[in-house]
Formats: structure tokens, sequence, C-alpha cells
């Protein structure tokens, strides 16, 4: 799959169904009938929306730690902690459940960002928090991340 592009602020309903913006739907179009897996985010309070093939992927290397190393149950616990499958619905709504909603904060308004190759899904106001509070300058982040001369990064 090629990295996913966009970010886009949508409106969720009452029972956690959103409307995927039709250009995120064009980029998803060829693997939108093998579902997705959504799940809690890690690091951040937002939700983590996997197709099915990178979702395979992730549990490919999970299943590669050894489950006699209580740290590893640990993480392995946590790590899919919530984790559903979901798909869209005939009217191309993405139904998010109920505790998820809870986790992540959301209320009316969210915002679908693309991640490579996940799509987070982000109450809006936790999501303009996130980006506006970075602790750490960005310009910095970008240098100690990608700016290792060692490496071609092209």
């Amino acid at each position: 799959m090629n990295s996913l592009i966009g970010t886009y602020e949508c409106k969720v309903d009452a029972k956690g169904r959103v409307m995927l913006p039709v250009a995120m739907k064009k980029q998803l179009n060829p693997i939108i009938e093998k579902g997705f897996v959504i799940k809690r985010a890690v690091f951040q309070p937002c939700l983590e929306l996997y197709p099915i093939d990178e979702w395979e992927k992730m549990m490919q290397k999970v299943g590669k730690l050894n489950r006699f190393k209580p740290k590893n149950n640990d993480f392995i616990r946590r790590f899919s902690a919530g984790v559903k499958p979901v798909e869209l619905d005939s009217t191309g709504r993405l139904q998010i459940p109920k505790d998820l909603v809870a986790f992540a904060g959301i209320n009316k308004n969210l915002v679908l960002s693309s991640a490579v190759n996940i799509i987070e899904i982000w109450d809006k106001d936790r999501y303009e928090k996130a980006i506006n509070d970075a602790t750490v300058d960005f310009a910095e982040l970008a240098e100690e991340v990608m700016g290792n001369d060692d490496e071609d990064v092209s």
C-alpha cells in the first residue's frame, strides 16, 4: 500500500459514525473491501485505523515476541486492548466503538490524519492541542529524526 496523504476534519454522529471524506476514500478504495482494525494509540489520546494488511504486518512483528517474558506479555495485552475489526457501512461511514470514542475523548468534531500507512482519529480540540503544544521544537525534532548524514533517506 502507498502511504496515505491528508488531514481531514469531519463530524461524528451520536452513534459514533463518521463519513470518510471522498479524498480519503479514494486513497483507500483498493483496500476498503478487506476492512480495518481500530485501536487505541500507544503514545497519544487518539485512535489508530489500520487497513487489515497493515495490521497483519504489525501482528507478524508482535507474534515474534517471546511470550515467556513478562514485559512482552504486558506489551501484547496493552497493545491489543480495545482492538476491534471495523468496516465501512453501505453509505461509507465508519462506526467507531463507544469505548474507543470515550478513550479518545471524541466529541462532535474529529480529525482524520494520515500517518504514513495508518489513519489517526482525533477529537479536533485534542488534535490541535497536540500539534500546538509540542514540547520539542519541530525543527530540532526533524533534525534529530531525519537529519542523519550517514544514511541516504532519499
